[in-house]
């Protein structure tokens, strides 16, 4: 399948734009996919004992790396979301929050945290995010311009403008529409969310509860953290699946369901949240999905999305067990093998 668009970079910006660090260009030998090394997590080997790979971004990057996809020059690497970017979405008084060890240990869920030096969690911790938070703000740049892009970060749907949780520092899908719609109003006007991670998106249905510009569609295990009803009401199709579904049932409702939001509502992006935590095993998602299952689902959106010339961005969330980097990379191969995305392209 051919990248659509591509503008080849010639594609005019505002100054405003320009003068925006974090869209960074993109160069012909390269592919959409954003990452760097700053996006893995490093504290004081406290990580080791929460349940989230602090370092599965990496490990993603290196198993396509090792099968010959991908490497440190054909790949975009972000700029770290600085406090002005942030300000975009957030308040100052949730940012300053962030100054306080209790706050970031809520957040990150790991209570030893509180007794660390919050410099440290800023450099541990809060700066990879922040690293993510811009490779997600680029990657939806650059979905629009190659048709597709993936950041090997990113999607932390439970951080809404106020407040974090969840692992959720800061909400960069939240942040990655606003920039659109401040800096690409003439190619943005109506975003998709498609959320597949295990957990419901709470904290970007809080923030566009109100956008009729923004339709949000979540699939996610109902018994499980954050049970947020009062963000439900920013969903436009919400699916509600019991503990432990499998693949049969969870893939005919993603298919079903996905249809039925296009035929509701047009987006010039669609945003989409794979998280892997519905894999079986999964003790905070309980759900039973297979490998090839989650591989099969993300076929599913990309196919959906390309075939109507939608670019689409990918994010990937959560998945809390030590073999998810290798699915999603098996993903991504997927992906390319069988036309849905492709490599750097001259236009």
């Amino acid at each position: 399948m051919e990248n659509l668009p591509c503008s080849n970079n010639q594609t005019a910006t505002s100054p405003d734009e320009l003068a925006n660090h974090l869209y960074k260009p993109i160069e012909a030998h390269q592919w959409p996919i954003v990452y760097c090394q700053k996006y893995n997590i490093k504290l004081l080997g406290i990580e080791k004992f929460h349940p989230f790979d602090a370092q599965k971004w990496g490990h993603i990057f290196e198993i396509l790396k090792t099968k010959g996809m991908i490497n440190e020059e054909n790949t975009v690497q972000p700029s770290k979301a600085q406090t002005k970017d942030l300000l975009l979405v957030h308040s100052k008084e949730y940012i300053k929050s962030l100054k306080s060890s209790c706050t970031v240990a809520r957040i990150a869920e790991m209570l030893p945290l509180i007794i660390i030096p919050n410099c440290t969690l800023q450099r541990s911790f809060l700066t990879p995010m922040r690293y993510q938070t811009g490779g997600s703000i680029l990657a939806g740049r650059l979905a629009l311009d190659r048709g597709w892009a993936i950041n090997l970060g990113g999607g932390f749907h439970h951080c809404s403008k106020n407040r974090g949780g969840g692992f959720c520092p800061f909400a960069d899908i939240s942040l990655l529409i606003h920039f659109l719609f401040k800096y690409e109003r003439s190619r943005v006007e109506k975003v998709m969310i498609v959320d597949l991670d295990a957990h419901q998106g709470n904290g970007h249905e809080r923030d566009f509860c109100h956008e009729q510009n923004v339709y949000v569609m979540d699939v996610y295990n109902n018994r499980i953290y954050p049970k947020d009803h009062e963000a439900k009401r920013g969903i436009k199709r919400k699916i509600e699946i019991d503990p432990f579904t499998s693949d049969y049932e969870y893939l005919e409702l993603v298919e079903m369901n996905l249809e039925a939001a296009f035929q509701e509502f047009r987006p010039d992006i669609l945003v989409y949240n794979a998280g892997t935590d519905i894999l079986e095993g999964d003790r905070l998602g309980l759900l039973s999905i297979s490998p090839s299952g989650i591989i099969r689902r993300d076929q599913i959106v990309f196919m959906k999305a390309r075939e109507r010339r939608i670019p689409i961005v990918m994010l990937t969330s959560g998945g809390y067990q030590r073999c998810t980097a290798r699915i999603i990379a098996e993903s991504i191969i997927n992906l390319h093998d069988i036309g849905l995305i492709n490599g750097p392209k001259l236009c």
